[in-house]
């Protein structure tokens, strides 16, 4: 079997999945959309369907950025970056829902051409049509935050001036933040010294929402990694979930990722510091949630 069809295929069995049922809530207008299924296509396709459709967040002629974690010179497997069919499946939507162009790019501690050309995300995505560029260091612009621990920081020029942002991280743990997920992939997309960051991460990360605000951010729960994140590298830390979860809420989204691990978004730092900072919420349980099964 050759490598595409492997990590196609892979996504079909994990969980005792019952084809075509669907398992649904009678909430209108979910706040988050939770989608297990066999075909990544059609959990995407899906869960816009449920969201009001992809017409209703991308309009003729934006441009769109495409946000994956493209971080680290590790294949698809191992969950140490974003699915790449995942990735070109949201390309594939954006451009059908009449995009002028989809750009895809991450901020990457690894090698770049490397970690584009080893995650798989340079191929599928340009297959599809979008642009994959590296980070060029000259389009970072300085911007106010004015948060409480960050007053402004250097941030991508492409996120600011795109019509849409859809932010696509992965499922992982993380030495520092614990969890890194849709908030902490924001650092794929800021300049500076990162490392900095680091020294009050939580509070540091909820600051960047304030000016970083995704149209829609995409968890891929394909396969997460539970142990020895960001970066992985042992098939034996990566659980195989087959689920994405969609969301205009950010800090939604996050939380309910949290869940994947068995990890209390209380317990997450920036997420509460999100929440409290009304950047987004977490409470779950005030929250409609839409779960489908394909």
């Amino acid at each position: 079997m050759k490598r595409r069809e492997f990590l196609q295929n892979s996504i079909l069995t994990i969980g005792g999945l019952m084809v075509g049922k669907n398992l649904l809530s009678d909430e209108a207008n979910p706040d988050l959309v939770v989608v297990k299924g066999s075909n990544i296509n059609s959990m995407v396709d899906s869960a816009f369907k449920y969201l009001g459709g992809i017409k209703s967040f991308i309009k003729k002629g934006d441009i769109v950025v495409i946000k994956p974690n493209i971080g680290w010179d590790r294949s698809p497997e191992y969950a140490a970056n974003t699915n790449p069919f995942l990735v070109s499946a949201l390309v594939k939507a954006c451009f059908e829902a009449g995009a002028k162009s989809v750009k895809v790019f991450d901020h990457t501690v690894n090698n770049p051409q490397r970690c584009y050309k080893n995650s798989g995300i340079k191929d599928e995505a340009e297959k599809y049509g979008a642009t994959v560029t590296y980070i060029d260091e000259s389009r970072f612009k300085e911007v106010n935050i004015k948060g409480e621990k960050l007053k402004s920081w250097p941030v991508y020029k492409d996120v600011l001036e795109a019509d849409k942002v859809i932010n696509v991280p992965v499922a992982k743990t993380h030495g520092i933040a614990r969890l890194t997920l849709g908030i902490k992939n924001l650092m794929g997309v800021i300049g500076g010294s990162r490392r900095r960051l680091h020294q009050d991460i939580d509070q540091s990360l909820a600051d960047l929402t304030l000016v970083i605000k995704p149209t829609i951010t995409v968890l891929d729960a394909i396969r997460i990694l539970t142990a020895n994140g960001p970066t992985g590298g042992d098939l034996k830390d990566v659980k195989q979930l087959n689920t994405i979860v969609i969301g205009r809420d950010m800090v939604a989204v996050d939380a309910f990722g949290c869940t994947f691990f068995g990890i209390d978004s209380k317990d997450i730092g920036y997420i509460m510091a999100c929440h409290k900072m009304g950047t987004g919420r977490s409470d779950l349980n005030n929250l409609k949630i839409k779960r489908i099964e394909l």
